[in-house]
């Protein structure tokens, strides 16, 4: 079973920054995903891992979230870093924060 692991990066605390004092990590079974949220989680991947933009991408946002997303496929391990608009929610609900 392949285990999603998920990092919230960013934000006006600097969250996973140097320095931070505050991590905020989660992990997830890819198992536990709808079959519209693995597509969504797909097509992340794709369009990341080979540096494409979508289109209807939003730009950057001050002090906005970011998610850095990995996982083990057959290509091996991967991670991307992606927009807080863009992850499925399934993600984002499975973070936690935590003091380091």
């Amino acid at each position: 079973m392949a285990i999603l692991k998920i990092e919230r990066v960013g934000g006006l605390a600097g969250f996973g920054g140097p320095g931070a004092r505050i991590a905020s990590r989660g992990e997830l079974a890819a198992s536990a995903l709808s079959a519209e949220e693995h597509s969504a989680l797909d097509a992340l991947f794709q369009r990341h891992a080979t540096g494409k933009k979508a289109s209807r991408a939003a730009p950057p946002v001050a002090d906005g979230f970011r998610y850095r997303i990995s996982r083990t496929g057959a290509q091996g391990a991967e991670t991307i870093e992606v927009p807080e608009s863009d992850v499925p929610a399934a993600l984002v609900r499975c973070v936690k924060d935590g003091l380091l």
